[in-house]
């Protein structure tokens, strides 16, 4: 039971829960949802929904890259949390507008993980800041 508690050290990006997360997100929606939108939202909607999706698990990667960095990982992990709150705007167009185009549920369930992933980010941002206090000696 112990060893299942214990926690995984992370020595790589790949090793966030979150970022596993946000990158099967983004798999799912470049396959379930863009492709079924119409033609007139190419410019427009899944040109966001393809950026967006595609920049959250981007923006951990490149952010973990840079945790060395005084506010460098808490800076992508702002933009990530951004990234999506407009995914969870660009889902629910799509559930409103284009539901005889694209799964009414599926829309909802996304937008529900998203609205999570923004939440983990979040905490992973506090927990970030706080350990990068704890290690700094206070004269």
């Amino acid at each position: 039971m112990e060893e299942i508690l214990k926690k995984k050290p992370i020595a790589s990006f790949n090793d966030l829960e979150v970022y596993r997360n946000a990158y099967e997100l983004s798999i799912t929606v470049m396959t379930q949802i863009v492709p079924k939108l119409p033609e007139s939202e190419k410019y427009d909607l899944k040109d966001q929904l393809s950026r967006s999706c595609k920049s959250v698990p981007r923006l951990i990667a490149e952010g973990y890259a840079k945790k060395h960095q005084r506010q460098g990982f808490q800076k992508y992990l702002d933009d990530a949390m951004g990234e999506c709150n407009e995914l969870v705007v660009s889902l629910s167009h799509c559930r409103d507008i284009y539901s005889q185009y694209i799964n009414k549920e599926l829309c909802v369930k996304l937008i529900d993980v998203y609205d999570k992933t923004g939440r983990q980010l979040y905490n992973l941002s506090e927990a970030w800041n706080n350990f990068k206090l704890k290690g700094r000696r206070i004269t």
